[in-house]
């Protein structure tokens, strides 16, 4: 959603890094640049305007013209008014401090996704918070609706109000409320009913549950791709409810991102929740500083490693890191790093979300690198391996590469490609196993740049050693303590150079073998 204005506000930021000194001029004509960037990306107008303005008081001051890096120096400023219009450091979680079960609302228009997005929270506050979640729906003009909610309760395994014909949202809404007494629930979730467009009818029925419920959190589901139009409904609906948060779904589109932007500075209401896919477990929270750092290019490596984390199989991580302590690494450990990663959203999201990487990205997608495919067409040549093969991979010869092709639908050359991959991931494992903890601190130390120590099973990437990830959350205390490294530390005219074959990759960019053009 924001790649366009992330391409633009790099552009710019390029041109102020290349500068050893800079003069008002240079901050004016920069900023007039990322206001056009802003408004291009459907940011309401008064929200730019004073974004341009808070910045352009910052950048122009003394400490930012006679600075060593002038053009750093207005990046984080750029950055810092860029978290503060997305909400800033206020906490935007949930709260539960009323007595059992909480009620937590959810309004919107009709198709902003607010079904879907109720069980996407219930399930989350089941898997994460270890809440006893009741979901109910009271929207009883909609066909199906009610029934929608029990499916998608089945699907994450929450519970949901049982239905029955005839009855009122407000009877429906009391009846969760004691039914949530009674079951010993901890959070009842209210999916009221939408309208095409706000209506007097609509307001009067919410504001009547909400009269009878007295919900802790009110959320305001809206569809990121209406644009201003999603502002405007949380307007019209917080002059007549007290909405506490905002739920923006399809965040992962192809809309310009100016509701995002826009919506805290103009509503006061922060956003709680974005949706960035179909299934269930495809809800983040909205974090200001980790949306900026994506926006500027910076990365998102907290975000990163909660994925990892919530993915990994931590039983399977350890045994493996084991095997790697010893210097093995068959097909079988391969596999398992592939699945892994499509888990976490394939190459191209796990790229998005490195510092500096977005740049690199988009080029190396330009190559013909990075397709998900591949990974896909990886795991079917294992799987089309007998047990002896992926453990001995030195037994395959040529008629057992034609029966692996013919079984895969794959071709020699593209099972020749994967053991040369996996050769050279085991002879790396072998010299991390000789040189026991040390010598693995010192292969990671070589890679340096922002992919050194992010262990964890990224195949194709030699920075991220399969298996060898730590403690899931020491790594993340970290990464959350830690200032990662930021876009300003990549030589990415170097990194370009590398691509196209002129020059060797840059020192700490070592790790990624196999990002060259497609043969």
């Amino acid at each position: 959603m924001f790649e366009s204005l992330s391409d633009r506000l790099g552009s710019v930021f390029e041109k102020l890094r290349g500068k050893g000194a800079l003069e008002e001029k240079d901050v004016n004509d920069a900023l007039r640049e990322v206001r056009i960037a802003l408004l291009e990306a459907d940011v309401a107008l008064p929200v730019a305007k004073d974004f341009i303005a808070k910045v352009k008081e910052r950048a122009v001051g003394a400490e930012v013209l006679r600075s060593v890096t002038p053009g750093q120096q207005v990046v984080k400023i750029v950055h810092d008014a860029l978290v503060d219009m997305l909400g800033g450091e206020e906490d935007a979680s949930l709260s539960f401090q009323t007595e059992p079960p909480a009620a937590i609302m959810m309004v919107g228009l009709q198709g902003s996704g607010k079904t879907t997005s109720t069980a996407k929270v219930a399930l989350r506050l089941t898997k994460r918070e270890k809440k006893r979640v009741l979901m109910a729906s009271l929207d009883t003009r909609r066909p199906a609706a009610q029934e929608q909610l029990k499916i998608l309760g089945q699907q994450a395994d929450v519970k949901t109000l049982p239905i029955i014909a005839g009855q009122s949202p407000r009877d429906i809404a009391k009846r969760a409320m004691e039914a949530g007494r009674l079951g010993g629930f901890d959070v009842v979730m209210l999916d009221t009913a939408g309208r095409l467009s706000i209506d007097e009818q609509l307001m009067a029925e919410i504001a009547d549950i909400n009269r009878e419920t007295s919900p802790i959190e009110t959320l305001l589901v809206v569809d990121a791709l209406t644009g201003q139009d999603a502002v405007q409904t949380a307007e019209k609906f917080k002059a007549r409810v007290p909405v506490t948060g905002v739920v923006m779904t399809r965040i992962d589109g192809d809309a310009r991102g100016g509701a995002a932007l826009s919506m805290r500075a103009v509503t006061g209401s922060p956003i709680k929740f974005v949706g960035v896919g179909e299934k269930l477990d495809a809800l983040d929270t909205f974090e200001p500083k980790r949306m900026a750092g994506r926006i500027l290019g910076m990365g998102d490596i907290v975000s990163l490693v909660e994925k990892a984390s919530e993915e990994m199989d931590v039983e399977k991580a350890k045994k493996a890191a084991k095997k790697m302590a010893k210097g093995e690494f068959d097909m079988n450990d391969l596999a398992d790093q592939f699945r892994q990663m499509r888990k976490m959203g394939g190459m191209g999201a796990i790229l998005g979300m490195m510092p500096g990487m977005g740049k690199m990205k988009k080029m190396v997608d330009q190559a013909g690198g990075l397709d998900d495919k591949e990974i896909i067409h990886q795991e079917a040549i294992i799987s089309s391996m007998t047990k002896a093969e992926r453990k001995t991979p030195k037994l395959l010869n040529a008629s057992r590469k034609k029966r692996i092709a013919a079984g895969s639908g794959t071709s020699v050359q593209e099972i020749n490609k994967l053991i040369k991959a996996h050769r050279q991931m085991a002879d790396m494992m072998k010299k991390m196993g000789k040189g026991g903890m040390k010598g693995m601190a010192k292969q990671l130390a070589g890679m340096g740049g922002p992919l050194g120590g992010m262990g964890g099973g990224m195949p194709g990437m030699a920075g991220m050693p399969g298996g060898a990830m730590p403690d899931a959350d020491a790594l993340l205390g970290d990464a959350k303590g830690k200032k990662g490294a930021g876009a300003e530390d990549i030589d990415f005219d170097a990194i370009e150079k590398a691509l196209a074959g002129q020059a060797p990759m840059p020192p700490g960019m070592g790790g990624l073998p196999g990002l060259g053009k497609k043969k």
